[in-house]
């Protein structure tokens, strides 16, 4: 059974940065397309960032791109998203999941909020 586990949230002043992991047990760690999802209050999921197994990367352009940069590290059966300059709107819970033909799973999240 695939589990995963996020980590790494916490307040924050606006500028600042965090270091976000997720951690997967169960399967096949480095088959996996990873990806990173955040919901801010009152809003619906988004997508922010996505790794592929070959380690090809997309980001929501519109909000992150040149503040986040997702990576893997398969010995460790971990994804990060490192983000910088964090900004008030990136206040939300994040969510890591790992993307298969059968669906998505999910992790249980981790806040962030920052402090304008």
């Amino acid at each position: 059974q695939v589990q995963l586990v996020e980590s790494g949230g916490g307040l924050v002043q606006a500028g600042d940065s965090l270091r976000l992991s997720c951690t997967v047990s169960g399967g096949t760690f480095s088959t996996y397309t990873m990806a990173w999802f955040r919901q801010a209050p009152g809003k619906g999921r988004e997508f922010v960032a996505a790794i592929t197994s070959s380690g090809g990367v997309t980001y929501d352009t519109n909000s992150v791109k040149a503040r986040f940069t997702i990576s893997r590290d398969n010995s460790k059966n971990t994804v990060y998203l490192q983000m910088n300059s964090l900004r008030h709107e990136d206040t939300a819970d994040y969510y890591c999941s790992l993307v298969s033909v059968a669906g998505n799973y999910w992790g249980r999240g981790t806040q962030v909020t920052v402090a304008s």
